[in-house]
């Protein structure tokens, strides 16, 4: 019998001030991975449970420190702790602003962010600020480029058929180092384009066998996406 792939959270690179840690990433359960420098702070893709990880391994400080959110989609298991750490950032007296970066059309975000300003606005200390994506333009945040490219998700409809969903993935550079993150994709050239040749290669491989790969990659094709880079991990991998 073939030996199922299982990656064993967390998962940790470093490479000078430039670290990423993914505490999780567990299909249908939460993602949850955070990104930092020596002066700044990221969280990406904040599933259920960020803030309990956050709250471990960060100071208070340092968690109402947090300047960016990024956002690959809207499936609950990469967005299902975006209230509860809006919720605790106000609680705890934030002052300077936080950026959430999505791609355009992604209505779970707009809803919480709206949800959220409907029941706490009255006593909101810190200014959220959306900024949906819909070209691959980069752009800088603290000294870290971005680099935000489509890919390709999808979700079964009701009448089971694969319906792409708003999705992107992330190429952060920092000090001639670059971590590329896909997100939750199959097979795509944007995410083989971005991969090759970066320091670290963040590649989802989701799919149960060859029959779901509308939806995820399997960890053969991820990992040969991953291959062209220099360090890689495979995430999202199912039990």
């Amino acid at each position: 019998m073939k030996k199922k792939y299982k990656p064993k959270y967390p998962l940790v690179w470093q490479k000078d001030d430039f670290f990423i840690k993914i505490y999780c990433s567990i299909p249908n359960i939460a993602t949850g991975i955070i990104l930092t420098t020596n002066n700044s702070i990221f969280v990406i893709d904040p599933g259920d449970g960020i803030l309990r990880d956050l709250n471990r391994d960060k100071s208070a400080a340092e968690i109402l420190s947090i300047s960016d959110i990024f956002i690959s989609h809207g499936h609950h298991d990469h967005v299902g702790g975006v209230w509860s750490l809006l919720t605790y950032l106000s609680v705890m007296k934030k002052k300077t602003p936080l950026n959430i970066f999505y791609p355009e059309g992604c209505v779970e975000i707009e809803s919480i962010y709206n949800a959220f300003l409907q029941v706490y606005s009255h006593e909101l200390t810190y200014q959220i600020k959306l900024h949906p994506i819909n070209n691959s333009r980069s752009f800088t945040r603290k000294s870290i480029k971005i680099k935000p490219f489509k890919v390709n998700h999808k979700e079964i409809d009701e009448e089971g058929n694969p319906v792409a969903v708003p999705s992107l993935g992330f190429k952060f550079t920092y000090n001639g180092k670059s971590i590329c993150y896909g997100g939750d994709t199959a097979y795509t050239e944007t995410l083989v384009k971005m991969a090759k040749g970066s320091d670290l290669a963040i590649i989802e491989a989701g799919a149960e066998d060859e029959s779901s790969t509308d939806l995820h990659m399997t960890v053969e094709q991820a990992s040969e996406i991953g291959n062209t880079a220099k360090e890689y991990f495979l995430v999202h991998v199912p039990d």
